[in-house]
């Protein structure tokens, strides 16, 4: 009796993980499809020290002010990506000036590339982990905290009571929206679903 109730707890359990299993997939595959639609922006500091995180946020504001200005005839991410990729020489120009000016001597990067980011919650929406196309600004040993956010759609330059009006105009659908914006508790498993699938993914040698 003991063994038979045993293996129907078992039985229960695997249920109930391939379960979880399946619908963090296919969450996972919304995800999918919501990454191919943004770029985020990656600012990563030299080190930790005060200052250096101080100069984070200024060269960010001189990298998100041009990329900003860059984008605003952008009309899908394809388009966005490609004025982006344009545009690195010169974001890579401004954010040496920046540090330059501030009285630092570090080196500084622009890439745009492929990056796993965690999820992350902003003023009215968050964003589930995953790899997304990332504009990259590493300030010289890229060794301290990094800040990130969305320069495509530029959702956080945006009010949060426009945003649903720039996510459409560049390109969401109602399913990517309702994915970063619901918040009852179906949106907070949905976000639990997938982060168990990206680290099953990664687990597994993706």
């Amino acid at each position: 009796m003991k063994k038979s109730t045993f293996k129907t707890w078992e039985t229960a359990l695997l249920l109930a993980l391939a379960a979880v299993l399946l619908w963090g997939a296919w969450t996972a595959h919304s995800q999918d499809a919501l990454a191919q639609k943004m770029i985020r922006l990656h600012v990563i500091a030299n080190s930790d020290s005060a200052q250096d995180q101080a100069l984070k946020l200024q060269v960010r504001d001189k990298v998100l002010a041009q990329a900003t200005a860059i984008l605003e005839e952008a009309e899908d991410m394809p388009q966005a990506a490609r004025k982006l990729e344009q545009a690195l020489p010169d974001m890579e120009q401004t954010a040496a000036q920046e540090i330059r000016a501030q009285g630092y001597p570090y080196k500084v990067s622009a890439r745009l590339e492929k990056t796993e980011f965690p999820t992350k919650d902003y003023d009215g929406f968050r964003l589930p982990s995953g790899e997304y196309l990332a504009l990259r600004i590493v300030i010289g040993e890229g060794a301290g905290q990094n800040w990130w956010c969305v320069v495509f759609p530029p959702l956080c330059t945006t009010a949060a009571t426009d945003l649903e009006e720039t996510a459409v105009a560049a390109g969401l659908d109602g399913e990517d929206i309702s994915l970063i914006t619901e918040e009852d508790e179906g949106y907070v498993l949905k976000f639990r679903a997938v982060e168990l699938w990206e680290n099953l993914r990664r687990w597994l040698g993706k």
